[in-house]
């Protein structure tokens, strides 16, 4: 169960560190409207936010597991 814990770790960090910045037109001289507008994943983005949530979770459970 450890190993398993320590490649979830791995994959999600190196999932998180793939992914593009949501704020990359954001600056810090106040150019942060666009922060938060409303953009629509698409192709490889939306992969990588489905996989970082689903190792996200994954990495949840086995924690829980192994704390009971």
């Amino acid at each position: 169960m450890d190993l398993l814990l320590i490649i979830i770790c791995v994959l999600l960090i190196a999932v998180v560190l793939l992914q593009s910045g949501k704020a990359e037109s954001a600056s810090l001289t106040g150019a942060s409207e666009h922060l938060f507008t409303n953009r629509k994943e698409r192709g490889g983005e939306l992969f990588m936010t489905r996989l970082t949530f689903l190792l996200g979770a994954a990495f949840f459970i086995i924690c829980l597991i192994m704390g009971f």
